[in-house]
């Protein structure tokens, strides 16, 4: 297995939740939540798998920065075979879809996506809420290759396994992707930074803080147990946990 982060860039948010991305110039003067926005590229054996698909950053010539990434890592976007949605927020869905002169079209042609129905139920149940992105998000439904999703947990393929497990929003899902002896673990917003290990909080960004905070825990002792690589989309430093 192999694991890819495609980080965008650390960036700081404020209350309508625009990011500002941070530079050696401006970090120390920008206020505001701070926070890296890193989606992942998992390749198994039998899958091209991208968890969460960021906010579309873009460089300096127009590309984002994951078709970049992807680029140097001699990685076509028609070889991603499973697009996994944690969520629905803005900064979790971006490039999913490719905006062009006739409107949009798929980022990754070859890839079924996965939403999880509630969760989009919740979000558009939420118009005017500044974590949603309705542009994107009414363009993204509207693509041929989605797999609604609407148990509590299942397995994708042998490989993959999916649990609705709440939190951050009310319907987040989590992952494990396992190959041979390795797991790996995403837990998405609920587990966005290492330091959230370190201090057991409830975090009033959150959904349901105190839920968000046990699963946590558990996830963590588990983590030890097994030996998970635990996958961290929001810190600033590191990418990847390993137990």
């Amino acid at each position: 297995m192999k694991i890819i982060p495609l980080k965008e860039g650390n960036f700081s948010t404020n209350k309508t939740k625009d990011f500002t991305l941070l530079t050696d110039e401006n970090k120390d003067l920008i206020k505001g939540i701070k926070m890296s926005v890193t989606p992942f590229l998992i390749i198994t054996e039998n899958d091209v798998i991208l968890l969460d698909a960021g906010i579309g950053w873009k460089n300096e010539n127009g590309e984002t920065v994951i078709s970049e990434i992807l680029s140097k890592e001699n990685i076509n976007p028609n070889q991603v075979t499973k697009v996994l949605l944690s969520h629905l927020h803005k900064d979790h869905i971006e490039t999913v879809i490719t905006r062009n002169g006739n409107g949009f079209e798929a980022t990754f042609p070859n890839a079924e996506i996965y939403i999880q129905k509630r969760e989009l139920d919740f979000a558009m149940e939420n118009q005017g809420n500044h974590s949603f992105d309705f542009d994107t998000l009414e363009k993204l439904i509207e693509l041929d290759n989605i797999v609604w999703m609407d148990e509590d947990q299942g397995q994708i393929t042998d490989e993959i396994s999916f649990e609705v497990v709440g939190g951050h929003t009310p319907f987040m899902q989590v992952f494990w992707i396992k190959e041979n002896n390795e797991t790996v673990f995403y837990g998405a917003d609920n587990l966005p930074q290492e330091s959230y290990l370190k201090y057991h909080l409830a975090y009033k960004s959150d959904f349901d803080g105190k839920k968000a905070m046990e699963l946590r825990v558990k996830w963590q002792k588990e983590a030890i147990e097994n030996h998970w690589k635990v996958l961290l989309y929001h810190d600033l430093d590191k990418s990847i946990l390993e137990f």
